[in-house]
């Protein structure tokens, strides 16, 4: 029997796989950004931080292998009219209430606790000092040209060049007549995915439900965000 017969699962696992293998991350939830600040850390430095509002996220949906094939946490935040939301979801979220959002994490507890329906995921599973990964959509900025979508210098400045100041130039030859795909020119910039990893808790307030880190983390104020650790 073949490779692709056996399956999967029958296959010997490469050392390269396992280290590129995604890790489960032990504490995850949404928020959303509110702005940067300034905070003092225990030495007196002067720390930029993100405040994140992170209200309790609801447990919307439980995956498991048996049913779905992997499994997984889909988490609710936010509020929205009831009216607003389509039929599917209206039962999908049943009398759990009505989301903004909602994200599916690769993970089925948190804290060691086995998460069911309805469950509720606050700031207080983080610490100060949990190193946390950030991730959302920057923000999008429209149609922009090459220079300001991909920091090209732009033409000289004098000698005749006053109305190709921020050409993009040539972009190919005769051959093969036509734009190779992935050149670099004017496009939409922003709106795409970025993660920050890395960044460094420094304060947690369960009572306001906020949460501070260590740098910027992607998007404007009030885009959703999902942080796992």
């Amino acid at each position: 029997m073949d490779t692709l017969a056996r399956g999967f699962a029958d296959v010997p696992a490469r050392p390269e796989f396992v280290l590129f293998m995604a890790k489960t991350p032990a504490k995850f939830m949404l928020a959303t950004k509110l702005g940067m600040t300034q905070v003092y850390g225990e030495k007196g430095e002067l720390i930029g931080v993100t405040l994140l509002q992170a209200a309790p996220n609801v447990v919307t949906q439980v995956k498991s292998v048996e049913k779905d094939g992997y499994a997984a946490v889909q988490l609710g935040a936010g509020t929205k009219k009831a009216k607003n939301l389509g039929k599917g979801l209206r039962g999908h979220f049943k009398e759990l209430g009505s989301f903004r959002w909602t994200r599916e994490f690769k993970a089925t507890a948190v804290g060691g606790k086995d998460l069911a329906v309805g469950d509720s995921v606050d700031v207080s599973i983080f610490a100060p000092g949990d190193v946390v990964k950030v991730a959302g959509l920057t923000k999008g900025k429209g149609f922009a040209g090459a220079v300001k979508r991909h920091g090209f210098h732009g033409a000289p400045a004098s000698h005749g060049h006053h109305h190709v100041l921020r050409h993009v130039g040539s972009i190919g030859q005769r051959f093969p007549q036509h734009t190779l795909k992935g050149t670099r020119g004017p496009g939409r910039d922003g709106q795409e995915r970025i993660s920050m990893r890395g960044l460094k808790v420094i304060v947690v307030d369960a009572e306001a439900g906020v949460l501070a880190v260590k740098g910027a983390v992607p998007g404007a104020k009030g885009a959703i965000l999902e942080i796992t650790a």
